[in-house]
């Protein structure tokens, strides 16, 4: 039986930031020891039996594994289209823009580590996704991605226009869609099952 997970366990992150933090589920996970082949086949990747929401989401392991193998692609499938940096900082836009604070340490920290930015990466973390991210195509990328944040319907074909004056090619005006697409949904799951901690 599941058991709810009691808020003195939690330390809120005081910010956004690019820092490592924990995530506390609401719902107990599988147990690592309890994980079946079927699970680990969910997970696609080992490894990420040891993180406490790979476990809560492998308790229905075809979705999970549906859920990775999507996550995979848009963010390692990068021989074409849209760089890796501009790629997390998609999903950093998206997590910033709902409130996820778990995600954007992760991404943002993504993006600081592929475009080696950080200053402009850690100004959308304090001042929000109005702030200047330093160049054009950036720019056109935290539009994108706010747009289909808010409601997928705002995005629309102003958006297409300036990805491709910034110079992106079809397939990376996709890649923006894609990566802001997946995390304003993975977000709102994330947001639904648990909180961030410090630690």
């Amino acid at each position: 039986m599941s058991t709810l997970t009691t808020a003195t366990e939690v330390t809120p992150p005081p910010r956004f930031t690019q820092e490592s933090l924990g995530w506390v589920p609401w719902v107990e996970p599988l147990d690592e020891l309890d994980l079946t082949e079927r699970h680990y086949e969910g997970l696609v990747q080992r490894p990420r039996a040891k993180n406490p929401y790979f476990r809560l989401l492998a308790r229905d392991p075809e979705v999970l594994g549906a859920r990775t193998r999507t996550d995979l692609d848009i963010f390692y499938n990068t021989a074409d289209g849209l760089g890796r940096a501009e790629r997390e900082l998609g999903a950093a836009v998206a997590s910033r823009s709902n409130g996820c604070v778990y995600c954007a340490s992760v991404h943002s920290a993504f993006a600081t580590h592929f475009s080696k930015r950080s200053d402009d990466v850690q100004r959308l973390l304090d001042d929000g996704v109005a702030a200047d991210l330093g160049d054009e195509t950036w720019n056109a990328v935290r539009d994108a991605v706010v747009a289909l944040t808010a409601t997928p319907v705002r995005f629309g074909a102003e958006h297409v226009v300036a990805l491709r004056a910034a110079g992106l090619d079809d397939v990376a005006v996709l890649d923006v869609v894609y990566s802001g697409a997946f995390f304003n949904w993975a977000n709102r799951l994330m947001l639904s099952l648990g909180e961030p901690t410090v630690g």
